[in-house]
């Protein structure tokens, strides 16, 4: 395989992954709001 071939499935790679991350952050984050809402009620 040629390097830049390499080097852009690693940057695919890592990019797929950090959406992943901001995907369960995101939904952490709304779980915590509807606690506190039901609390707040």
């Amino acid at each position: 395989m040629k390097p830049v071939t390499i080097i852009l499935s690693l940057f695919i790679a890592i990019g797929l992954s950090a959406c992943n991350t901001m995907a369960g952050l995101g939904k952490d984050i709304q779980q915590g709001g509807e606690a506190l809402e039901r609390t707040a009620q």
